[in-house]
């Protein structure tokens, strides 16, 4: 990507960082390492020789060229690490930026749109692809970039970038119609309220027979190791949590743009619970708890701030524990 013209300038470079951040979170599933991918990029652009950065036609497809491959390395680093990891691995959860208080400096993850490709059920698909499908297929079919200029992210042909994109988007099953944003909504309020009341028949009921439950607590805080199946399974596992540590607060919070749950103590937030609703029913929960995938809820220790019910839960936000 990016052929040469005359009179590129840093500040043309730089306009394109908020593109680069979104294309690097949907790569990498993380927002720390998206913002270090792009960091790297804009290092390697400004560490070019002035006559060579003039000569590039296109600063961002250059830059993102760039933060492709980059990307494409640390997913490949990434396998090997998360072979490492204890228990279940899964991808940093985003508050709505207008849930945020407005104070501090600016996030990252306050310029990651979102939209269908960063919901937490789209980014675990995400997850199953490999390093090279996940590229062409997000480029291709998230961004819409040609696959010419995949082809130089990837050190391959235009067809067989098409042939990876192909492979990956197998794996990504056709959707189920999601249900509207009130609907799914409801659903996650009433999960939220038949678990503070300790009423499993009503939990049962909100769950779909075949749900699963995945938490991730990276061995830093007390979670499950591995996924909790069945409804029955679920409502037992939460009721007994909540026998375990009253009188903390769950908040209904948008989490990658979806309903979802946050938990909190004190102000600081220990738990992001995101939903899969499929037929009126909850199909998934992903309840992240490795404190170093909270920062963007936090700042300076405290909850994100912003519209939305919260009531004293009688649970722990330590989902999954």
């Amino acid at each position: 990507m990016g052929a040469a013209s005359p009179g590129t300038d840093g500040r043309t470079a730089d306009g394109e960082r908020r593109q680069l951040i979104n294309v690097a979170y949907r790569l990498l599933g993380s927002v720390t390492e998206a913002e270090d991918a792009v960091q790297d990029a804009y290092a390697r652009w400004y560490g070019l020789p002035p006559g060579r950065r003039e000569e590039i036609l296109s600063p961002g497809a250059w830059l993102t060229t760039v933060t492709g491959r980059i990307c494409l390395d640390l997913l490949g680093s990434a396998r090997a690490r998360r072979e490492r990891y204890v228990g279940a691995w899964l991808p940093e959860p985003l508050p709505d930026r207008s849930e945020r208080d407005g104070t501090g400096p600016p996030d990252p993850a306050d310029q990651i749109v979102l939209d269908e490709s960063v919901t937490m059920a789209f980014l675990v698909v995400l997850e199953s692809m490999t390093p090279a499908e996940r590229v062409a297929f997000v480029l291709h079919d998230v961004f819409r970039y040609p696959f010419a200029e995949i082809a130089d992210v990837l050190g391959r042909t235009p067809a067989a970038c098409k042939q990876l994109a192909a492979s990956a988007r197998r794996r990504v099953s056709a959707p189920a119609p999601s249900p509207a944003p009130d609907g799914r909504a409801e659903a996650v309020r009433h999960v939220k309220e038949a678990w503070q009341t300790k009423d499993i028949a009503a939990l049962v009921a909100l769950l779909d027979p075949a749900a699963v439950m995945t938490a991730d607590g990276g061995g830093l805080v007390g979670t499950v190791l591995r996924p909790v199946e069945g409804a029955l399974r679920i409502a037992q596992h939460l009721l007994a949590i909540a026998d375990k540590a009253p009188g903390l607060e769950l908040l209904e919070r948008s989490v990658n743009g979806v309903p979802g749950l946050v938990a909190r103590h004190a102000g600081r937030v220990v738990t992001v619970a995101a939903f899969d609703v499929t037929g009126g029913r909850v199909s998934r929960i992903w309840a992240v708890r490795n404190p170093g995938k909270l920062r963007p809820w936090t700042r300076e220790g405290q909850v994100v701030s912003g519209p939305g019910p919260a009531a004293t839960a009688r649970s722990s936000p330590s989902v999954g524990e």
